[in-house]
């Protein structure tokens, strides 16, 4: 039977959408896969005691967790850190990013190990974008103007870790934290991905809405991007100490062991 005018206009239509899912990502098309172990990435101004919150969290559900101590030094160094941790695992993986790291979760998680993502408040490029260029078109979040730097070396200063990273941290809690962070080398921000592991993996998202560290907005945009399954959290950039308890559910639903 011959195709009429219209019938193969409304196929080329359903052809392309279905191709721009594709590419999107995979967070609603394919099934879930049950994992039990779980790989937690840190970023800028932090160290993996960041995590210790959602860790106990996930310990208590049966879960095997690794958080990776990121050198923040460059890019591939970083990934490398990520790729060991994956490479120890022994069955289904979910890796999860905050802040900076996701850089890490976009490069590294198209390791077999992974079978899902989760974005915590993160980084989320393309293969081989300029993320800095990316963040450039939305308003500059106000803890970029408290970066320090003594030569190659950078940290954020304390007033601006507690106002604008650490905002919704009992203030006693976020100076430890202050106390703790990992200075990180310029020569990491230049990095750039060569994956983009959300193309082809399952990917979760959590946007802190009162996010002055990344700009909420961008958040949403990149977990949009991405197709990813999102949860807004009322929170600071560190949600995953703030509000761990949402966090940690979602790193649940991602390994297929959500209650």
């Amino acid at each position: 039977m011959t195709m009429n005018r219209r019938a193969f206009s409304a196929a080329l239509v359903a052809g392309a959408a279905a191709s721009l899912l594709a590419t999107r990502g995979m967070a609603a098309t394919s099934a879930l896969v049950k994992a039990r172990n779980i790989v937690l990435a840190h970023g800028l101004f932090a160290d993996g005691s960041c995590w210790t919150e959602v860790i106990t969290r996930l310990q208590a559900a049966g879960l095997n967790t690794t958080a990776v101590q990121n050198p923040l030094t460059t890019l591939p160094e970083a990934v490398a850190s990520v790729k060991r941790v994956l490479d120890r695992q022994d069955g289904p993986t979910v890796l999860v990013g905050h802040s900076f790291s996701g850089m890490m979760v976009t490069e590294a998680g198209v390791h077999p190990n992974v079978s899902a993502l989760v974005y915590v408040a993160a980084r989320a490029p393309a293969a081989g974008e300029d993320y800095t260029a990316l963040a450039k078109t939305y308003p500059t979040p106000p803890a970029s103007a408290g970066i320090v730097f003594d030569g190659d070396e950078g940290r954020l200063g304390e007033a601006a870790f507690l106002r604008d990273f650490a905002g919704d941290v009992a203030e006693a809690k976020a100076k430890v934290l202050y106390a703790v962070q990992q200075p990180f080398q310029k020569a990491l921000l230049t990095g750039k991905t060569t994956q983009a592991a959300w193309r082809s993996k399952p990917s979760w998202y959590a946007v802190s809405t009162e996010d002055r560290t990344i700009n909420p907005d961008l958040e949403r945009f990149m977990a949009k991007r991405m197709g990813a399954k999102t949860i807004e959290v009322k929170a600071s950039h560190l949600s995953l100490i703030s509000h761990p308890d949402e966090i940690a559910q979602l790193i649940l639903e991602a390994a297929g062991a959500a209650a």
